[in-house]
């Protein structure tokens, strides 16, 4: 059984970027008295797009962020992380063999993602999977980051009108998430989500209608009934 679409998140679903982006974070905010911890990153930080992350850290330490100092800022981390991802990026197990078995049956695919475009364009591109698509939605595109479902209502709709002859309001249509707030956005998009334990343990994932530990798992075996 496959489902009628799917639409994948990217940071830590597609590559390992969270550390990358952890570590641009810290490079910007530590010479400025505002790092924090892993520990921090992944329990407030990780899911929110670069805008939140950065009013985060700036509201938790009580100090204001002006518009155009958040672009500078954001600016600079981009600069910093296309750097970064220059010297090559793996991706997860069995993601790009999922992908390709997808698009061979003919399975519409999206990407929703808090990363911004410039961020995941040059990876995509290196992977060869871009072509394999039809949208992809970024933190450029929606002004709210997840858990807001912002993103995934706006890759459902792109994929509902690019694909009127094969999908409708009623499809099954999956998301592939690994955080809670990607969770929680999804869900709030009307979407049936499968969580894969690439960022946090299953028992933070229970809201997602099935949980695996490797994507390999959809490409082996059926996909969960849901």
């Amino acid at each position: 059984m496959y489902p009628d679409a799917v639409i994948f998140d990217f940071d830590g679903v597609i590559v390992d970027t969270e550390p990358i982006h952890y570590q641009v974070f810290q490079d910007i905010l530590e010479p400025i008295g505002l790092g924090y911890t892993w520990e921090e990153y992944t329990s407030t930080y990780m899911g929110f797009d670069d805008r939140d992350a950065f009013r985060e850290a700036f509201r938790s330490a009580g100090k204001t962020l002006a518009p155009d100092r958040l672009q500078e800022l954001i600016n600079q981390k981009a600069g910093i992380f296309e750097q970064v991802v220059l010297r090559g990026v793996t991706p997860y197990s069995g993601v790009i063999e999922l992908i390709q078995e997808l698009s061979a049956k003919q399975i519409p695919l999206a990407i929703s993602s808090g990363a911004l475009r410039s961020d995941i364009m040059p990876i995509l591109e290196q992977l060869d999977i871009k072509k394999y698509f039809s949208h992809i939605v970024t933190a450029n595109d929606v002004p709210q980051s997840k858990p807001h479902p912002a993103s995934y209502l706006s890759a459902k709709d792109k994929l509902l009108n690019s694909f009127p002859d094969q999908l409708n309001p009623a499809s099954l249509i999956y998301a592939i998430e690994d955080t809670p707030a990607g969770i929680q956005s999804a869900k709030g998009a009307g979407l049936r989500v499968i969580a894969v334990t690439n960022s946090y343990p299953a028992e933070k994932l229970g809201q997602a209608d099935a949980i695996v530990s490797s994507l390999t798992q959809l490409t082996e075996v059926h996909w969960p009934s849901v």
